[in-house]
């Protein structure tokens, strides 16, 4: 079952405008009460899942899966829900490389947490017999984070399904919520950056001023010398972007991580025929301040990417259930091929870090 807001629902502002999604939302929060509350109808790699539905999925993963799977808590979300990352990879030497992938910056972006969970599930399921799963597993360690929103994903499904934004309050204006993807401390608040907290892309009171940022961030920063890529999925446009966000200029590193991002694309385009667009984020997409992957990019993560899913604007953030598949699989294979490359060497153009 699938629901669509009205035009100009989403975009208006007269009364009848706020009438029509006001009901919209209604029924949502009817649907997705019913939804939650019957036993798991399908498969859980093909349905979009409650925040809580994916916490016990995380924990029966970490239960079942023991000798790939280990699973912790970064930190506690500004309304108190635990901040829940899995690691997967075979035990096989202490230090590895790593990668970290989060899914579900932007409340409102259900693909997301849909494909951590997709990227989990197939990694375990598939190792055995594919060589380049086993191969990733057994030399690198990959940091999974399926709703790095754990507040505003909870909200998009009880009462606002184009809810954005973290829940935080603030103390001026009834609006609550930070761009989670505008908060961090490289170039904040600048371009691309709202001031005003009632704004989709509000930065914040400060840099990290949330706690989902905080507690990433300060995981980043303590295991920054293992991990060498971070990616970030988000939806919708068909991208795979990279720094920088927020200025026009070229990363120094820019041959070897353009490279990373070919690749990824074109494994991607392999499986369905989906054309992606690829670049640095200010010209592929728009400027932005504040962001995720500049913030890994500056903290020396040489490898940072934000892939934006699909579609291309037909659904929107409303993709269908049915459209699952074929996206998590497509996805799978560019992230796939992200992690392939950090086993490979490829000089950069320059070797001091930061780059920002």
């Amino acid at each position: 079952m699938h629901l669509f807001v009205p035009v100009q629902a989403h975009h208006g502002g007269g009364g009848t405008h706020i009438t029509h999604y006001t009901l919209f939302n209604l029924k949502l929060q009817l649907f997705c009460t019913l939804l939650s509350a019957v036993p798991e109808m399908k498969s859980n790699l093909f349905t979009y899942l409650f925040v809580l539905k994916i916490q016990r999925w995380m924990f029966e993963m970490n239960r079942t899966h023991r000798d790939l799977v280990d699973m912790f808590s970064v930190g506690k979300s500004y309304e108190g829900r635990p901040l829940y990352v899995l690691q997967l990879g075979k035990r096989s030497r202490p230090q590895k490389k790593a990668v970290w992938i989060d899914c579900g910056v932007h409340a409102r972006e259900w693909i997301g947490p849909a494909f951590c969970q997709w990227f989990v599930k197939e990694a375990i399921n598939s190792h055995q017999y594919d060589s380049v799963m086993r191969r990733l597993l057994n030399q690198l360690n990959f940091y999974i984070m399926p709703v790095f929103n754990v507040d505003g994903y909870h909200f998009s499904w009880t009462t606002d399904r184009f809810w954005r934004k973290t829940r935080s309050k603030n103390h001026k204006f009834h609006c609550r919520g930070v761009d989670a993807n505008r908060n961090w401390k490289v170039k904040w608040c600048d371009e691309g950056a709202s001031s005003h907290p009632c704004d989709d892309t509000y930065c914040g009171p400060f840099p990290e001023s949330e706690p989902e940022v905080k507690a990433v961030a300060k995981f980043l920063r303590k295991h920054k010398k293992r991990v060498k890529a971070y990616i970030s999925i988000h939806a919708y446009a068909q991208m795979l972007l990279y720094p920088y966000s927020y200025k026009y200029a070229m990363i120094p590193n820019f041959n070897c991580v353009e490279s990373a991002a070919y690749n990824a694309v074109t494994a991607l385009y392999s499986a369905y025929g989906v054309k992606y667009r690829y670049g640095p984020a200010s010209t592929t997409l728009y400027v932005s301040s504040g962001s995720s992957i500049d913030w890994a990019y500056r903290n020396g993560i040489r490898y940072a990417f934000a892939f934006e899913l699909r579609d291309t604007g037909y659904f929107g953030f409303l993709l269908p259930e049915s459209l699952i598949n074929p996206t998590c699989t497509e996805t799978m294979r560019a992230v796939k091929a992200i992690a392939s490359g950090l086993l490979k060497k490829c000089e950069t153009d320059r070797d001091r870090f930061p780059y920002i």
